[in-house]
């Protein structure tokens, strides 16, 4: 049996909040994308990294899990294993997704894309009409989770992480229509 056949999925309470920042989202790829901007748009050409890319981030700097917020979490055997925190902003009908991480050792078995339809399911209940994301372009392994997970591509920001220690990165930004189901 499998991760994914046991995982038990529900809304995160309290009692999440220290088992969800324990949580490993750090990852290493072979791969980066190299943001091409012109005049008439943009485009990622895949670069090679050797040695492989290894990006961990920091701690979060919040104090919790914020009342204004939705939170998912991921459960095997009594232990999160994943989490999504997202939120609907109501003046445009956008579901944001502001973070998700699954521990690595769940990584590969679906627990992400559970958990983001779960979050997506949120959004639609409460009338969003697009789901939406940020990412880095060296984090390949997450723009190709988002985007098997129907997420495309929809702009990007190459001053987004100026003063951070992700300076040089550039923001990607992923969307996905949530009216069509």
């Amino acid at each position: 049996m499998g991760p994914e056949q046991r995982i038990v999925y529900r809304q995160a309470g309290p009692q999440d909040e220290e088992q969800i920042s324990a949580i490993d989202d750090s990852f290493t790829t072979d791969t980066i994308y190299e943001v091409v901007a012109g005049d008439e748009g943009f485009a990622l050409r895949a670069i090679v990294v050797d040695p492989p890319l290894v990006k961990r981030f920091p701690d979060d700097e919040s104090d919790g899990m914020s009342d204004d917020l939705h939170v998912e979490v991921a459960v095997d055997d009594g232990k999160v294993c994943g989490f999504v925190v997202a939120g609907v902003e109501e003046w445009h009908h956008r579901l944001a997704i502001h973070e998700i991480g699954v521990a690595p050792t769940h990584r590969g078995y679906g627990v992400g894309s559970a958990l983001m339809q779960r979050a997506c399911a949120y959004g639609r209940r409460l009338g969003a009409r697009t789901a939406w994301l940020e990412t880095s372009n060296v984090n390949v392994p997450a723009i190709r989770a988002y985007q098997r997970m129907g997420f495309i591509l929809c702009g990007l920001d190459t001053t987004f992480y100026r003063g951070t220690a992700s300076e040089g990165e550039t923001a990607l930004f992923m969307s996905k229509a949530l009216d069509a189901g």
